[in-house]
């Protein structure tokens, strides 16, 4: 009998996020808070909010920890 091993969170493919996104998710996995990611961003806090919320929805994640894991796999 032979044995297989999986890591049960592999992904295959990079996930389907806008641009802005990608920008918002890279600004908060460099450490910058939500005011400091608007504020690069030229953004209002709200809509930066708006944007991690929506990639939390898309990619099943629960934690800016979670979020992070995935912008450094990603290469952002």
């Amino acid at each position: 009998m032979s044995l297989t091993l999986a890591t049960p969170h592999t992904r295959t493919a990079a996930p389907a996020l806008a641009p802005r996104e990608q920008e918002a998710l890279r600004h908060i996995a460099a450490g910058c808070t939500y005011l400091q990611t608007a504020r690069h961003m030229g953004l209002s806090k709200h809509t930066v909010d708006a944007y991690l919320r929506r990639i939390r929805a898309k990619l099943g994640i629960n934690s800016t920890a979670e979020m992070t894991r995935l912008a450094i796999s990603l290469g952002l």
